[in-house]
């Protein structure tokens, strides 16, 4: 393998930026498609992480075997074996390798001392019949094992621990090649071949042991699996022979048993062509296997990323309609029904008072300016009914629309489980009269201080000061809300005279265009108010959905990074 050095650079670049998008695709729906998705995402960056970054970075490092193969295949008896000492803990107890052993030549000891290679893995070292320790692989040196080549004992393919069978999975995505270890009773098992056919379409190097056949039926299955082997595209993996025999009172293999897996497995590592080529076959297998696993990758994050904007969507329908029902509420002078007639009627009576109005604003408005100036009755609950009234109309839109994308969500992909997931979304948030109460009032406190700021003069000031800073707050408060389409009968004639005298009561104090002005504002106010409890309440949703910007973006990433690694090869 004799790549440029800037051509490697490249390949570097551009698969660490694969990583880093693969790595960071997020999908946080439940959909048909998720767990296979997070499957292939977890495979991937254990393999980018644990062989093709490593491989690519140190193209001469020693060529990593790794011993896989079933339950009592005898894979530990092997190693210990071809190795000459009692390295990995093998018996009749199952599982017995539950934590990798790596066996190494001294002089290749800086190769895997460090986390070059399976960097989720502590090293350490020790007898192997010390306890085994989860997330580790025990290094362990031999001048048995030529330079150049390492063995590394992996866990059951099938054990019964869940976590063994993914380590072992994984150690055998690092490897440059699968040494396969099968007996005559179960070469036909479906694991091994599942495994099996992953290598093949990966290009990835194997060989095949088939251990303890008993002599009078290796002319029997050795032909049969060699056929297996070609159906499945692995015709040119070498297959070993180990007959069924006595142990040594070590515990050992008999040399004359495993003598040719182990003469070649000497020849491959003192022959650093061949060596090379084992290499760059699984290396360019692994590398050519990554364009097509990533696009899966990133069609899944584009499938989420649509259902992550359909769930956000019809939440901003929802909410967008609430707040238009808010903004039609405090104009169409619906807020001024109810209770606040009441209470207007109450402040400055009615009947004749009315009739006033048709006939002579002039004397209608000093009815009025009587009424909270001279607080013939109280103004506190005219007051506490407008802020009531608000306080509703707020409230009962948001209610509403939280009820309404929570109906639509359990319809939608992806938003059924996240209600599950999330069961406090079922509601509002438990807090939310209460902030919508204080929203109100904060509103209240900001028309007042607009008042403030509008009598800079000293002639309008003492106006404002005659009327009193809470009448002209009321007053101004009426005006904003006073217009009569949702309105009818008496209510009409009530609201619209109502309208008519606050107007001129503000106007005698500020001028007309400053009326307009300061109701156009308090309007204005009230909404940005609105918006921002809405876009609060939208947020917790928002929150378990994902962002839909995020989401397009991070599919938006993958792809680029799928199409950067299009035709890059060693």
């Amino acid at each position: 393998m004799n790549p440029s050095g800037a051509d490697v650079q490249r390949l570097v670049a551009a698969v660490e930026q694969l990583r880093e998008q693969v790595a960071g695709a997020r999908l946080p729906l439940e959909l048909v498609e998720t767990v296979e998705a997070r499957a292939n995402r977890a495979s991937l960056v254990s393999q980018l992480d644990d062989y093709v970054l490593p491989r690519l970075t140190s193209l001469d490092a020693p060529l990593l075997a790794v011993i896989g193969g079933s339950t009592g295949a005898g894979k530990s008896t092997l190693v210990n074996s071809v190795v000459g000492d009692q390295v990995s803990r093998s018996g009749v107890l199952r599982p017995t390798t539950t934590s990798p052993v790596l066996v190494h030549h001294p002089a290749d000891a800086r190769w895997f001392a460090d986390r070059r290679i399976l960097p989720s893995l502590a090293r350490v070292t020790g007898h192997p019949g010390e306890q085994p320790q989860p997330g580790t692989v025990r290094l362990v040196e031999s001048t048995a094992l030529p330079a150049g080549m390492a063995l590394l004992d992996a866990p059951d393919i099938d054990s019964v621990v869940h976590a063994n069978r993914a380590l072992a999975q994984q150690l055998l995505l690092a490897a440059d090649l699968w040494l396969f270890i099968t007996t005559a009773a179960r070469y036909a098992d479906a694991v091994p071949w599942d495994l099996l056919r992953t290598a093949s379409d990966r290009g990835t190097a194997v060989a095949i042991v088939l251990d303890r056949v008993d002599r009078e039926a290796v002319g029997e299955v050795r032909p049969h699996l060699v056929q297996m082997l070609r159906d499945q595209g692995l015709a040119t993996a070498p297959v070993f022979t180990v007959p069924e025999t006595t142990l040594t009172p070590s515990g050992l293999l008999p040399e004359a048993a495993f003598e040719r897996l182990r003469s070649w497995l000497s020849a491959l590592a003192g022959d650093p062509r061949a060596r090379s080529m084992v290499v760059t076959q699984t290396l360019r297998g692994a590398l050519a296997s990554l364009e097509g696993r990533a696009q899966e990758l990133a069609d899944a994050t584009r499938v989420q990323a649509a259902a992550v904007a359909r769930l956000a969507a019809s939440s901003d329908q929802e909410w967008a309609a609430a707040r238009h029902e808010v903004e039609q509420g405090i104009t169409d002078g619906t807020l001024l029904r109810g209770e606040v007639l009441a209470r207007w009627q109450e402040l400055v009576g009615t009947g004749e008072f009315f009739k006033q109005v048709e006939s002579s604003i002039a004397r209608a408005r000093d009815r009025f300016t009587a009424a909270i100036t001279g607080r013939p009755k109280p103004t506190g609950d005219l007051d506490e009914a407008i802020q009531t009234g608000v306080a509703a109309l707020v409230l009962a839109n948001a209610e509403a629309a939280h009820s309404r994308v929570v109906r639509a969500w359990r319809h939608l992909p992806g938003g059924d489980q996240l209600l599950t997931t999330h069961p406090e979304l079922a509601g509002p948030a438990a807090d939310l009269p209460a902030q919508v109460d204080r929203m109100v009032r904060d509103w209240q406190g900001a028309l007042l201080e607009m008042i403030r700021t509008e009598s800079g003069s000293r002639r309008t000031n003492a106006r404002v000061a005659a009327y009193g800073i809470n009448g002209v707050g009321l007053v101004l408060m009426l005006v904003t809300f006073a217009h009569t389409a949702g309105l009818s009968g008496a209510e009409v004639g009530i609201a619209g005279g109502t309208s008519v005298v606050a107007q001129r009561v503000l106007e005698a104090i500020f001028g007309d265009q400053a009326v307009r002005t300061m109701a156009r504002s308090a309007r204005n106010v009230l909404l940005d108010d609105v918006d921002a409890l809405y876009a609060a309440q939208r947020a917790r949703l928002e929150e378990a959905v994902g962002d839909v910007t995020v989401a397009q973006a991070q599919h938006d990433g993958l792809a680029d990074a799928v199409r950067a690694m299009h035709g890059m090869a060693l």
